[in-house]
């Protein structure tokens, strides 16, 4: 979807530069206006031959500025590493998994149980379980769902990793998956994260009352080019929800912001009371 997004962010600059209307430039490919502007916002896939002919109507000739474009096409046609777990993937949540893989920063506030980043495997094998009952997924779906969260974690880890803004909770440290021990694991586990310098995680303790957040979980994701605007993600039962527009993405980013200014215990007090809940339990 990244890659559909910017080559169509690119085809539109070019169309624009050259003055060639979207119904011009669908006739030339034997296409629609409004498949012109399915492609230009990354909403469908896109054929070589298309964009081939389309960047020779926009008078893009020169090879050198050709190929980048068209390696692209091709590239925005391979399918994702999370595919393969299409069976116990959501089709409305492969679309996210794209997204936050092709992040450069993630803020998140979460209620209801550690984010599913930073989340052990015995934690997000008790999540999963707990959350699919209703569902009676078989043992082999359960482990196909935990091993898609683990791997979805190694943008933490990577060379050029992710920045994960994490404000938790106080329910979501508390509320018990899995026993004693793999809770305890858990809440170690958030130290040892804590440490790393692309992980700031914050807690909003119970005692503060009322805050920000109070419309519930949401996460902003945010990307390197300047092409793709960032977007507000909200999980729901049955699907996803996205926004996109300046004021909706600047107002949770607000909220986030508030929350890791005033609304919440410091990185380091967070570490502190993490410390305190594993002595507690």
């Amino acid at each position: 979807m990244v890659r559909r997004i910017l080559l169509g962010s690119q085809l539109r600059r070019l169309r624009e530069a050259r003055g060639v209307t979207r119904e011009d430039a669908g006739y030339s490919i034997r296409a629609s206006e409004s498949k012109i502007s399915r492609m230009e916002l990354g909403r469908v896939s896109f054929k070589a031959r298309d964009v081939a002919d389309l960047l020779t109507l926009y008078g893009v000739t020169d090879e050198a500025e050709r190929e980048p474009l068209l390696n692209l096409a091709k590239a925005s046609s391979v399918a994702g590493w999370w595919h393969s777990y299409s069976d116990v993937l959501p089709s409305w949540f492969q679309t996210y998994v794209g997204l936050e893989g092709a992040a450069s920063q993630i803020d998140t506030y979460e209620v209801q149980f550690v984010h599913g980043l930073l989340q052990t495997e015995e934690y997000a094998h008790a999540v999963v379980a707990s959350g699919h009952k209703s569902m009676r997924l078989s043992k082999e779906e359960i482990e196909r769902r935990v091993a898609l969260r683990v791997e979805r974690q190694k943008i933490l880890f990577q060379d050029d990793a992710t920045e994960l803004r994490c404000v938790l909770d106080d329910a979501a440290l508390r509320r018990p998956f899995g026993s004693a021990a793999v809770m305890d694991k858990q809440l170690q586990h958030l130290l040892d994260l804590s440490e790393r310098p692309n992980i700031h995680l914050q807690v909003v303790p119970f005692d503060l009352g009322g805050h920000p957040a109070e419309s519930g979980a949401f996460t902003v994701l945010r990307f390197p080019e300047p092409e793709i605007p960032d977007l507000v993600y909200l999980e729901q039962l049955t699907g996803s929800l996205y926004l996109d527009k300046p004021e909706e993405v600047a107002a949770y980013g607000g909220v986030l912001d508030r929350l890791i200014q005033d609304g919440s215990l410091s990185p380091a007090e967070t570490r502190d009371h993490l410390h305190k809940i594993r002595q507690l339990a």
